[in-house]
């Protein structure tokens, strides 16, 4: 499941965490999603960080603060990755956030018995910036998933996405939304040559 817990960002699943979190920016096209301590939490759920029901109740404006500094970084990151000039300032504070230890793990029996994943403790702050930090080594450090890296098309649009699809053609990080925007700006585009 995508980042964010809106209708749009529910049809955006971007296929890393490092990239769901730079899609919580306003700069994506949409408003701010990680503005407050309540929409960190939600976003922790929602990209999967920490499972449904974890206590989140040390989250406040500090944890908000360093999520968007650390998305920032990565975006800096995926940017220069893309051609658009160097990072190493970004890259040398993804190392370090990438150092810490991420959140213990481990399984527990849920509702019928079934194992379902679970932290050993509530999480820290730093703890969860190491895991998406990790997450974004990982990806730049993946030649396959590098090579995989793209940005959406849409106007107006600036999310980041592996393209997974058959034939690497995917164009936009959602075709539900900004796919089909640009279909009907497309259709717009041949009913006025045609008039």
């Amino acid at each position: 499941m995508a980042a964010g817990t809106g209708v749009h960002d529910r049809r955006f699943d971007s296929g890393r965490v490092c990239l769901d979190l730079v899609a919580t920016g306003a700069d994506s096209g949409d408003r701010e999603r990680i503005d407050r301590p309540a929409g960190l939490a939600e976003w922790l759920v929602a990209s999967r960080l920490v499972p449904h029901g974890t206590p989140l109740g040390a989250v406040d404006e500090a944890w908000v603060a360093r999520f968007r500094q650390l998305r920032s970084y990565v975006d800096c990151l995926m940017a220069a990755q893309l051609g658009s000039g160097g990072a190493d300032s970004a890259l040398e504070q993804v190392n370090a956030l990438a150092a810490g230890a991420p959140p213990g793990l481990r399984a527990v029996r849920g509702q019928g018995g079934v194992l379902v994943r679970a932290l050993s403790a509530e999480p820290g702050c730093g703890e969860l910036l190491a895991a998406v930090a990790r997450d974004a080594v990982d990806l730049l450090t993946d030649p396959v998933a590098r090579a995989a890296l793209r940005r959406c098309e849409g106007d107006a649009c600036r999310r980041l996405y592996l393209d997974t699809s058959r034939g690497l053609r995917r164009r936009w990080c959602s075709s539900e939304v900004c796919g089909n925007r640009e279909r009907v700006a497309r259709h717009r585009r041949r009913v006025r040559a045609v008039s």
